[in-house]
Formats: C-alpha cells, structure tokens, sequence
C-alpha cells in the first residue's frame, strides 16, 4: 500500500507477485490505500482482513482488490468491501469476490454476521448481492459514501463450499 502511495505500480506489482494496473492509483483507491495503513498503524490486529489483490482464475489477471474492513468486532461482525477495476466489470467478477469473501468470513468462528453497505442509487451493486441471502436491516451516512443501505446475513446461513455464481478469483496481500 505504501508503494501505491507513492505511485510506485512497479514495486507494489513486485510485492504482491502480479502486474498492476493504473486502477490502483485512482483517486479513490489512494483514500483507501492511506485509511487502511493508517488502521493497521493504530490496530495491527487488523492485518490479514483488510484489501488484498484480487486475481481471477484460470487468466492470472488483475482485476480489482477486495477484503474486510477490519476484523471481527466485539459483536462478531465483519464488513465486505470490493472494488473490480471498470475495464474488468460486467463479466462475474464481482460476485466472485463478494462469494469468496462470505466463504472467508464463514470459516471464521469468530464472525456471527457479514454485513455490506450499498449507495441505495448503485443499481449494479444491489444486483451483485441479489441472491446471496442479505437482508435490508437499515441505512447509515458515511463520511465518504453519503447514505447507504446495510445488508447482512447470518454467517451460519453461509455455505463455505460453494462455489462462486460467475468468475472465479483469489486473493493476495496488497
């Protein structure tokens, strides 16, 4: 994350094993790139559960970054975040992710609920998480996002072997 900081994709792409592409230096991923080493400076537990690199399978590529927003809180809850580079979106990717870390989360005693939060205007989101049991349990404004809707699912109702509807992805350190 410091090499993206410093707009260095060569070393960063050397760091995490992959090629990576300019997506990672966009504004927004700057933001999250500074947030998430400033928590894991204040909160190293948090190491392991923040965005990683995200690869899809069989192809080797790139295609965005995904992970938590921290570990499981005192409730056991845990948070998806993701983000799929536009140059690879509309081909399942998203959903591969998002399937990819319910099952994470899953396999984790710890975690009681995985929660997302949705921009209620961000249509192609909703869909993404459309089928995976979530259900609308309130709104919250966020500094960065504005008004947002929270979904969860108990993590009990996870399969943590199911395979993925779309793409398939893993994911590596960034």
């Amino acid at each position: 994350m410091t090499a993206l900081l410093d707009s260095d994709l060569d070393r960063a792409g050397a760091e995490v094993g992959d090629e990576l592409t300019e997506y990672f230096l966009s504004d927004s991923a700057r933001w999250l790139w500074r947030y998430r080493l400033n928590q894991l400076a204040s909160r190293p537990e948090c190491a392991g559960w923040l965005a990683k690199v995200v690869v899809a399978e069989p192809e080797g590529t790139v295609v965005g970054y995904a992970g938590f927003h921290g570990p499981p809180d005192e409730a056991g809850m845990v948070e998806i975040g993701y983000s799929v580079d536009p140059g690879h979106r509309r081909r399942g990717y998203a959903r591969a992710i998002l399937a990819a870390l319910m099952r994470r989360a899953a396999a984790d005693a710890r975690v009681r609920t995985v929660r997302v939060t949705i921009s209620p205007d961000n249509t192609a989101s909703l869909a993404t998480i459309a089928g995976f049991g979530f259900t609308e349990v309130g709104e919250q404004w966020d500094e960065e996002d504005g008004l947002e809707t929270i979904f969860e699912i108990p993590a009990s109702e996870i399969s943590t072997s199911e395979a993925p509807a779309g793409g398939s992805a893993h994911h590596r350190r960034a």
